[in-house]
């Protein structure tokens, strides 16, 4: 893996990738590691400034309109290479999630991070995926060395595991990104381009709360290694982050 584009890298699970793979024996050559804000971003700027590898790109992402300076950033720094692998981690989950108190922003605003994002951010960067896939020596083979998108989803978001009910913003939304992996999953298959729906784990994360029982670096580490174990046959799955599949 040459080159990477990790989003919601400010705190959480993104920080957590961009500080694994900087340590990681092979790191990338390039992190590419999105924030809203630089200035609320201190651990990772921090990690920019003790690693070169590592490139932040300051953008709030619900402004679709300015991914042409994701693509030119990304073009200047790969070049002829491509980029490899994105990882549509940023997201966002309301409070109120029983059906008496959902509210219509809770619903547009949800869907619109959670999945609409990543679809338009993940169709924005397919020309320099596409570049990288190309690059690939064999031509048989698909993993994230070669190219991939990763969807960070939820086990909230399959269907058939919902035993509990409520959340819907969170659920709609990532159900509706899964239904979207297996549809890029089917549509780059040619093109060489691995497409996984990876869930996390319950972590302690501000969004996943005190009460989760996985750390970030437990996480990270287990997704990592998933990660660079995906292959072909693993394409349009709904994988979780120590590799078991998940029912839709």
């Amino acid at each position: 893996m040459r080159s990477i584009l990790i989003t919601g890298c400010n705190r959480g699970l993104g920080l957590g990738m961009v500080k694994h793979l900087v340590k990681h024996p092979q790191p990338p050559e390039t992190i590419f590691a999105t924030c809203r804000d630089v200035n609320k971003a201190r651990e990772l700027t921090a990690l920019a400034e003790k690693s070169k590898n590592v490139c932040i790109i300051e953008i709030d992402l619900a402004d679709t309109k300015k991914y042409d300076k994701i693509v030119q950033i990304v073009s200047e720094k790969v070049g002829d290479a491509g980029l490899n692998v994105l990882f549509n981690n940023a997201g966002i989950s309301p409070k109120f999630a029983r059906l008496g108190l959902v509210k219509e922003e809770h619903l547009t605003q949800t869907l619109f991070v959670n999945t609409v994002v990543p679809i338009l951010l993940s169709k924005a960067l397919l020309p320099l995926l596409k570049t990288a896939a190309n690059n690939y020596e064999d031509k048989s083979k698909m993993n994230v060395n070669r190219s991939a998108i990763i969807n960070v989803t939820s086990l909230l978001g399959s269907i058939s595991q919902n035993v509990q009910g409520g959340q819907y913003p969170y659920r709609c939304s990532k159900a509706a990104l899964n239904a979207a992996s297996k549809s890029m999953s089917i549509d780059l298959k040619e093109d060489g381009i691995l497409v996984t729906s990876l869930h996390p784990g319950w972590v302690r994360t501000n969004m996943g709360g005190n009460s989760a029982p996985l750390d970030v670096d437990f996480s990270v580490s287990n997704m990592l290694n998933t990660l660079y174990s995906l292959t072909e046959e693993d394409t349009g799955c709904f994988i979780q982050y120590d590799g078991k599949t998940i029912p839709w």
